[in-house]
């Protein structure tokens, strides 16, 4: 890689680095650390819920999508663009008013508030371990794209070096770092790749005509794709809107429940359609570059769908160009990253060890983080399953807290009890199903048939309590 593009990459990265130094001393509590004071605006809010979301998995994983199947894969973000509008709708005028009334830092306390302790409790484990899963997996992401692009740098150091930095900037700054990183990350990214990335490979590969004859026609097309993947997508994404940590923080940090909405809705336009066409366009110009013999020592047998994408835009990019769009992707993971870290770290301070009304409570806020980003490195270096833990770990969030967080929205009074045992039966029924490969009816997701396991058991204990009373 020439020397150019190299120090685009370090710039880029020493520049993250700088925003955790700068927030430094602007954080004067665990409010501050946690929630970025309650005083952020929609725009910022917006486009640090979408870089989250997109993050490094969606970005490389849209591109593959492009690769094997074209336009259709776009539906993936579509359903992106449901949750966020649907959890901006549903969600946040109910849990934004509650947190500035009682404070909240976490999601678990909004279930504190409307369940017991309890059911926290078991919320603020299973999250914090999802997330320290999900830092890893993208710290590892992170890495096989920069050994994969740089040849003289192997995967444990592009650990250690994509790791050292996204921990640092997020322990040192605390969520207004996060937040104004992943405002600076999605504007890379945007740039990057709308900029730079789109228009030199169409140019590259030879225009719309080549793209025809290249491609099938069903690539093409929007309806190349089963309902069976739509509906799995639907079950999968949406739910995750309505518990996950990182937007639930992100909620407590909006100056006001219309400012929260307002970015949700910014959000959703940017998950779909802008990231969703860009992501399965580039990746469709990978795979006619490919069938074109434009990337050398490639073939069909050789290139993992995911890895299209980054290996043409190593292959055709000009000097200085490679820099701007490999920091772009870099962007994209290292806001999923970070936002991930700081989650897993507010789960432990707020929902385990209850240390975030301490006089030391940002120490300790940063502490943790620091821990938890150290053993988020050391599972990346050391582990190959990180991907399956983080899978795990998602399918049991999304199984075990969708039904008990929609019975806090959605009934006259949420039952304690239901609430606890529908998470363990749902993320339990969801976890076996994966752990023992059970074939399922029509191809169907796991996370469906635990998610009905979890309504099913909320309906029967609450209902047989409420008959006993």
């Amino acid at each position: 890689m020439h020397w150019i593009d190299l120090t685009i990459f370090v710039v880029y990265l020493l520049a993250m680095l700088g925003v955790g130094f700068f927030f430094l001393q602007k954080n004067k509590s665990t409010d501050d650390y946690y929630v970025g004071g309650r005083k952020m605006n929609s725009l910022h809010i917006g486009l640090s819920v979408v870089a989250t979301d997109v993050g490094g998995g969606f970005s490389i994983g849209l591109g593959g999508l492009g690769f094997v199947m074209g336009l259709s894969g776009s539906w993936l973000l579509f359903t992106g663009l449901l949750g966020a509008w649907l959890s901006g709708v549903l969600l946040i005028p109910k849990v934004s008013q509650m947190a500035r009334r009682k404070g909240f830092l976490s999601f678990p306390q909004f279930l504190a508030a409307v369940f017991d302790k309890r059911v926290a409790m078991v919320a603020g484990v299973i999250s914090a371990i999802g997330y320290l899963g999900f830092t890893s997996s993208q710290i590892l992401a992170g890495a096989k794209l920069a050994s994969s692009t740089f040849e003289r740098l192997n995967l444990n150091n592009a650990l250690l070096l994509m790791g050292v930095i996204a921990v640092l900037y997020t322990v040192l700054g605390g969520l207004k770092a996060v937040i104004y990183t992943d405002t600076i990350q999605w504007i890379v990214l945007m740039s990057g790749l709308i900029l730079v990335g789109i228009p030199i490979a169409y140019v590259k590969i030879g225009g719309l005509e080549v793209i025809k004859t290249t491609l099938p026609h069903e690539y093409l097309s929007l309806d190349n794709v089963s309902w069976q993947q739509i509906v799995n997508w639907m079950f999968t994404i949406v739910p995750i809107w309505f518990i996950g940590m990182t937007l639930y923080q992100r909620i407590y940090a909006a100056k006001d429940t219309k400012t929260a909405q307002r970015g949700w809705f910014i959000a959703g336009f940017f998950e779909y359609p802008v990231m969703a066409f860009m992501g399965v366009i580039l990746g469709m110009f990978a795979k006619v570059a490919l069938e074109n013999g434009m990337l050398p020592g490639y073939t069909a047998g050789n290139l993992d769908a995911e890895m299209g994408l980054p290996v043409l835009l190593k292959t055709i990019l000009p000097v200085g160009f490679l820099g701007v769009v490999l920091s772009a992707y870099f962007s994209a993971i290292m806001s999923t990253a970070d936002s991930c870290l700081i989650a897993s770290s507010g789960n432990i301070l707020t929902d385990v060890i209850k240390r975030h009304d301490s006089a030391h409570g940002l120490k300790y806020s940063q502490l943790i983080t620091l821990v938890i980003g150290v053993l988020a490195l050391f599972l990346a270096l050391k582990m190959e399953n990180v991907l399956e833990l983080m899978l795990l770990s998602y399918a049991f969030m999304v199984s075990g807290m969708i039904i008990p967080v929609l019975a806090a929205l959605f009934t006259k009074r949420p039952n304690a009890l239901a609430g606890l045992v529908s998470m363990i039966t749902g993320g339990g029924v969801t976890l076996v199903l994966i752990i023992l490969d059970v074939k399922l009816p029509f191809g169907l997701d796991p996370n469906i048939f635990g998610i009905a396991a979890s309504l099913v058991a909320y309906t029967v204990v609450a209902g047989s309590l409420k008959l006993s009373e």
